[in-house]
């Protein structure tokens, strides 16, 4: 004989209340995919006006115009200028990190893995070219820039950053690949060339399409000059 509980499950219908319970479920989730919406719209808004006159040249209302919102919109995201500041760089920071540790920790040799680098921190500012002025504007090689916002996670997502490449000429120069000397002062040296090479980057810094100024083959040349062992 079949038991009575399975009986049961297997004959129960949805009740009018299951329905409204879900019909409620599936508004709940339109509305949080609309504010999600919403707030990145705002985000990219503020990452290109941002980019192109700083932060201390750009005015909510510039955002809100270019996102097609109300400058009291933005408020219902974020606390104010700085708030929303801070939230581009921590937004592009959340995506940059697992891709770099995804690099660093990849297959391939130290200086294989040096070079990947170069590819991931060039096209990553490549694939995001608002965000790359914005950051060019408070770049630095040995602690956030002036134009960086003050904020305990951006100097930890530093920290990360420059961590992560000091273990990669590290393990390079246990292997003989890359030169001896500081892995700290190395990685920071490496991220200078970055720098530099992104602040005369077109694909970056230029509406223009003019081609590259020094092409990405012989950079990779300059960086496999200075830290080839």
């Amino acid at each position: 004989m079949p038991r009575s509980g399975a009986t049961a499950k297997a004959g129960s219908k949805a009740t009018p209340k299951d329905d409204k319970a879900q019909a409620a479920s599936r508004r709940e989730q339109r509305r949080l995919l609309h504010q999600d919406l919403s707030r990145t719209q705002l985000l990219d808004a503020a990452e290109e006006v941002f980019g192109e006159k700083g932060f201390h040249d750009t005015t909510l209302k510039e955002v809100a115009e270019l996102a097609e919102f109300s400058v009291g919109s933005v408020y219902s995201f974020f606390e104010n200028k700085d708030d929303l500041f801070l939230n581009v760089f921590l937004r592009r920071g959340a995506e940059f990190l697992p891709g770099m540790e995804a690099v660093v920790n990849g297959p391939g040799t130290p200086l294989e893995t040096l070079h990947a680098l170069v590819d991931f921190q060039i096209g990553f500012f490549r694939l995001h070219p608002h965000f790359g002025r914005l950051y060019l504007r408070s770049a630095s090689s040995s602690q956030p820039g002036a134009e960086t916002p003050e904020s305990p996670d951006l100097v930890a997502n530093y920290q990360e950053a420059m961590t992560s490449q000091a273990d990669l000429f590290a393990r390079g120069q246990k292997a003989k690949q890359l030169r001896d000397g500081d892995p700290v002062v190395l990685g920071r040296l490496f991220t200078g060339l970055i720098v530099a090479y992104q602040s005369l980057d077109p694909a970056v810094v230029s509406d223009d399409d003019t081609g590259e100024r020094l092409s990405l083959d012989a950079f990779h040349e300059i960086i496999d000059g200075a830290f080839r062992r």
